[in-house]
């Protein structure tokens, strides 16, 4: 039953609304250190997972991010 607690992290739908749209997910810990990079082309979607490895995710470019606080878009 710990693997359904991994499941329940906080999720987020990235658009990109350009090609070339980068993310890059960030550990936890006392470094931060980057976990994993994923480039997205325009209307490409992915959902992504906050979890106990990662815990920010920086994205680089235009793109529309849905959180549960609402939908924020990049410049």
């Amino acid at each position: 039953m710990d693997d359904f607690s991994e499941v329940q992290g906080d999720y987020i739908c990235i658009k990109a609304l350009e090609d070339g749209v980068t993310l890059m997910g960030m550990t936890r810990g006392r470094e931060t250190k980057f976990l994993h990079t994923e480039k997205l082309d325009k209307n490409e979607v992915i959902i992504a997972q906050f979890t106990e490895n990662t815990s920010a995710m920086k994205i680089r470019g235009k793109a529309e991010i849905l959180t549960k606080h609402g939908m924020i878009t990049t410049a």
